[in-house]
C-alpha cells in the first residue's frame, strides 16, 4: 500500500492540521471523466485539512495528510463525492483491459444497432410499414446501456449540482429518444406506410418525419469511439512503474554455511552474502567482499562506460556484471534499494503532475447550464405565448439537439487521431491530448547525453603512436591483445582493428579488472609481451609513464575522450582514444530547437570534461551543461527549472531518466531506450532520430492548434444556431442535420494534419 510516512518539512501546508507529522497516501479513484471531477474530489478532500493532488489520466489521488486523518476518512470523503476509492497497491495486479473491454463491447453493440437505425431513418428505400417502432426498439439498448458511460457521470454530477460535457451528451441522447418516442405515440400512423414516413406528407424521401432515433444512436456511437481513443492513450503511463521494478534480479545465489543457495531476492536480508557471476544482475545494493569486475550501470546511471569495482566498493542492485565473479554483502534490500527509490520517484512524479483541464470541459461548465436554461425558457415561452405543446417541445428539443456536443466530443479525438497517425508515419508516438497542451508551455529542452545526444556506443576516435611505432601497428597490436576481452572498451578497439585487417594470434591472455589486459601477441613472427590499459595499470606492470604522457592523457580526457595506453615489451608504443560520439543529426536538430524558441540543456551522469566536450560539438552553451548528476539529481534539476518558471521538456532513454521524464511538463523518450523510459514519457521518438524532436514539437503544436480550432467551430456553430432554434425556425430534423454537419466539418478539418510536413 502506498500509505507512507513523510515527516519532511517540505510537505505543503493547507491548514494548521498539517503542522503535525504528515504521511503520503495514494488512492485509486474511479469514475472521474473530466477536469470538473478532479476539482470536486480535491475540494472535498481539502475540507478535511489535507493537501490532495488528483491525477485524471492515472485515476489517482496523492494526499499529504496529518497523522490524525485515517485512510478510511479519505476513502469515505471521496465516495461521498460520488466516486469510488481504495488504497493504491503498487504490487497488486492491475487489469488494464477491464475498462477498455467494457468500452469496446459498448461500441460493438452501439454499431450493431446504430447502422440499421441510420439507414432506415435516412433512406426511404429501407423503410417498411411501422418501421418507426422497430427503430425505437433498436435505439433503446443504445440510448440506455451503450450510453451508460455518459448517463452515469451526468447523474453523479447532477446530484452534486454541477454539469459537464457528459451532461449535454446524456441530455441530447435522452431528448432525441424521448421526443421521437413521444412523436410516435402522438401519431402512431406516422410510419405506418413503407417509404413514406408521415400521412399527408408531400414527399417520399427518408427524412420526411420528426423521428430522431438516429441522432441518439450516432451521438452515442461517435462519442464512445472518442472515449475509447482517450482511454487507450491514458492507460500507458501506469505501466512505467511496474516495468521499472521488473528490471531488478528475481533470484540471488546466497552463501549459507559455505554452500551456494538460490533464493528469491525478496528473501534477502541485510548482511547476507551472495554471488554475482558474469552476465548476472546484482541482486540488491551491497558492498563487494571479494572479486573484481566491471559493472554495466547504464540503465541506472546513464554512464556509457562500465564501472570497475573491487573489494570495498559499493554496488547497486539491477546493474549487470560484465566480466569477473563477485561476492557481495547486502546492505540495502527491499524498499531501501536504489531501484525501489527510483520506482517511488517515478510514482511521485506521475502522481503530482498537475492535470490539465480540458478546454471543452472548462467551457461546458458554463455552456451546459446556459443551454439547459435556454431550453426551459423556450419551452415555457412557447407554452405561454402559443399554448401549442408540440411547437413548444419541438423548439425546446431543437435547442438541446443543436447544442448537443457531438462535435465537441469529436474535436479532440479526431485531431489527435490525425496527428498521431501522421506522427507514427514520421516515427513520433504522441500519448494524448494532454501532451499536446504541454508543448505550448515548453521553453526549455533538457537532454540526457548517453543514447540521446550521443550514440550510446564507444567508438575509436584516434590513435596516437609514440616513438618509432606507426598508427596501424599500434591499432593492430592493441586490437589483438584486447580480442579475447568482453569489455566495451576492448570491443571498440578490436572492432576498429579488424576493420583494418586480420588480427594476430594471442597467447597467455589475462584481464585485470579495473585496469586493462596483458597478453603475448605474435608480431612479425615473434611473440611480444603486450599490455593495454589505463595509466595506473601500466605503472603497476612496471611500464614507465612520463609526466608529459600523463599530462597528454589528462588533456585528452578534457576533450571528452576515454584514453588507454599500449605498451610493448615494457615500453610505451601509443595511445588509443575512444568516445561516445554525438549523433550526426544532433547539432542540426538542436539548432532547429533554438529556432523554435527552445533552450537546449545537457544533463548527464558523465564527468564534466566529457559533458562539456559533447556540448561544444552540438552547440549547447557551457552554462547549460550539468554533469555528474544522479537520477535523483536529474529529477531535482527538472523541478528547479520548473520552479524558476520554465516549461521543461525532458528527453532521455534510460531508466535513470524515468522520474525526470514523468516530472517534466513534456517527457520525450528515444525509441532505442528502455521500456521504462518510454512508458514514463509523454512522447516517444521511435526512430531514435534526434532530428525528429523539432518535428515532434511542430506536429504537437499544429495538432493542439487544430484541436482549439475544432473546439471553437464546434461551440461557435452550435451557439449561433441556438437563437434560431429558440425562435422556432429550426425544427429538430434540421437541428440534427446541422449537428451532423458540424461533426463532419470537425472530421474534415482534422484530416488536414495528414498532410503535415
Amino acid at each position: 500500500m502506498t500509505s507512507t510516512p513523510d515527516t519532511s518539512a517540505s510537505a505543503p501546508e493547507v491548514s494548521n492540521t498539517l503542522s503535525q507529522p504528515t504521511r503520503i497516501v495514494t488512492l485509486d479513484v474511479g469514475g472521474m471523466t473530466c477536469a470538473s471531477c478532479v476539482g470536486r474530489v480535491e475540494r472535498k478532500l481539502k475540507k478535511l485539512g489535507v493537501d490532495p493532488s488528483v491525477n485524471l489520466p492515472l485515476e489517482t489521488a496523492r494526499v499529504i495528510a496529518p497523522a490524525n486523518i485515517s485512510d478510511e476518512q479519505l476513502i469515505e470523503t471521496v465516495e461521498k463525492a460520488g466516486y469510488s476509492a481504495r488504497l493504491k497497491e503498487i504490487d497488486a495486479p492491475i487489469n488494464e483491459q477491464e475498462a477498455g473491454t467494457s468500452l469496446t463491447l459498448r461500441i460493438v453493440v452501439a454499431l450493431i444497432f446504430a447502422v440499421p437505425v441510420f439507414f432506415i431513418s435516412m433512406f426511404s428505400s429501407f423503410q417498411f410499414p411501422h418501421w418507426g417502432w422497430v427503430v425505437a426498439a433498436l435505439t433503446l439498448p443504445v440510448a440506455t446501456w451503450a450510453a451508460l458511460p455518459f448517463h452515469r457521470p451526468a447523474w453523479i454530477n447532477l446530484k452534486h449540482g454541477s454539469f459537464t460535457m457528459d451532461t449535454l451528451i446524456s441530455l441530447g441522447v435522452i431528448a432525441s429518444f424521448v421526443f421521437s418516442l413521444w412523436q410516435l405515440l402522438v401519431d402512431p400512423a406516422m410510419t405506418a406506410h413503407a417509404g413514406a414516413s408521415h400521412s399527408g406528407s408531400s414527399g417520399g424521401h427518408g427524412m420526411d418525419h420528426q423521428l430522431y432515433f438516429d441522432a441518439a444512436t450516432m451521438i452515442t456511437t461517435f462519442l464512445l469511439v472518442g472515449r475509447q481513443i482517450e482511454h487507450s492513450t491514458q492507460r500507458r503511463s501506469s505501466r512505467a512503474l511496474r516495468n521499472l521494478l521488473d528490471l531488478g534480479a528475481k533470484s540471488a545465489t546466497v552463501l549459507r554455511q559455505g554452500q551456494a543457495v538460490q533464493i528469491p531476492v525478496k528473501d534477502l536480508l541485510p548482511g547476507d552474502e551472495f554471488l554475482v557471476r558474469p552476465g548476472e544482475k546484482v541482486a540488491v545494493d551491497g558492498q563487494v567482499i571479494s572479486g573484481r569486475s566491471a559493472l554495466d550501470t547504464s540503465l541506472l546511471t546513464g554512464e556509457s562506460v562500465p564501472v570497475e569495482v573491487g573489494p570495498g566498493d559499493a554496488v547497486v542492485g539491477a546493474t549487470v556484471n560484465t566480466s569477473g565473479a563477485l561476492t557481495v554483502q547486502a546492505t540495502r534490500v527491499g524498499a531501501d534499494t536504489v531501484l525501489a527509490q527510483m520506482g517511488r520517484a517515478v510514482a511521485e512524479a506521475q502522481a503530482t503532475k498537475a492535470p490539465i483541464a480540458r478546454l471543452a470541459d472548462r467551457i461546458s461548465a458554463v455552456f451546459v447550464p446556459i443551454v439547459m436554461g435556454i431550453s426551459l425558457v423556450v419551452l415555457a415561452g412557447w407554452l405561454l405565448v402559443t399554448g401549442d405543446v408540440n411547437a413548444a417541445f419541438t423548439a425546446a428539443v431543437s435547442v438541446l439537439v443543436i447544442a448537443c456536443p457531438c462535435a465537441l466530443g469529436l474535436a479532440t479525438p479526431t485531431a489527435l487521431l490525425a496527428g498521431t497517425s501522421r506522427g507514427s508515419q514520421l516515427g513520433i508516438l504522441i500519448r494524448s491530448a494532454q501532451v499536446l497542451e504541454s508543448t505550448r508551455t515548453v521553453d526549455t529542452v533538457v537532454l540526457d547525453k548517453t543514447g540521446t545526444v550521443t550514440t550510446g556506443e564507444l567508438t575509436l576516435d584516434r590513435v596516437l603512436p609514440l616513438g618509432d611505432w606507426a598508427e596501424d601497428q599500434v591499432l593492430q597490436l592493441a586490437g589483438a591483445a584486447e580480442a579475447p576481452s568482453e569489455h566495451p572498451l576492448a570491443r571498440a578497439i578490436t572492432g576498429a582493428a579488424r576493420a583494418h585487417g586480420s588480427l594476430a594470434s594471442v597467447d597467455d591472455f589475462e584481464s585485470v579488472a579495473g585496469g586493462g589486459v596483458r597478453a603475448t601477441v605474435t608480431y612479425q613472427g615473434q611473440p611480444v609481451r603486450t599490455i593495454v590499459g589505463q595509466v595506473s595499470h601500466l605503472v603497476s606492470e612496471g611500464v614507465e609513464v612520463s609526466d608529459a604522457i600523463g599530462q597528454q592523457v589528462h588533456s585528452l580526457q578534457e576533450e571528452g575522450l576515454t584514453t588507454v595506453l599500449l605498451a610493448v615489451e615494457g615500453h610505451l608504443a601509443g595511445l588509443l582514444c575512444l568516445q561516445d560520439s554525438p549523433k550526426d543529426d544532433a547539432a542540426p536538430a538542436l539548432a532547429e530547437l533554438k529556432k523554435l524558441g527552445l533552450t537546449p540543456v545537457l544533463l548527464t551522469g558523465d564527468a564534466a570534461p566529457v559533458a562539456r566536450a559533447v556540448a561544444a560539438r552540438v552547440g549547447i552553451a557551457p552554462e547549460h551543461v550539468f554533469a555528474g548528476v544522479s537520477p535523483a539529481d536529474k529529477l531535482d534539476k527538472v523541478t528547479q527549472l520548473q520552479a524558476g518558471g520554465r516549461g521543461v521538456a525532458m528527453v532521455g532513454d534510460g531508466v535513470n531518466d524515468a522520474a525526470a521524464l514523468a516530472k517534466a511538463n513534456l517527457g520525450v523518450a528515444m525509441g532505442s531506450g528502455t521500456d521504462v523510459a518510454m512508458e514514463a514519457a509523454d512522447m516517444t521518438i521511435m526512430r531514435s532520430d534526434l532530428a525528429s524532436l523539432p518535428t515532434a514539437i511542430r506536429l504537437s503544436r499544429a495538432t493542439l492548434n487544430l484541436i482549439k480550432s475544432n473546439l471553437f467551430w464546434a461551440f461557435a456553430y452550435n451557439t449561433v444556431a441556438i437563437p434560431v432554434a429558440a425562435a422556432g425556425l429550426l425544427n429538430p430534423m434540421i437541428a440534427a442535420a446541422a449537428m451532423a454537419f458540424s461533426s463532419v466539418f470537425v472530421v474534415l478539418n482534422s484530416t488536414r494534419l495528414l498532410r503535415f510536413r
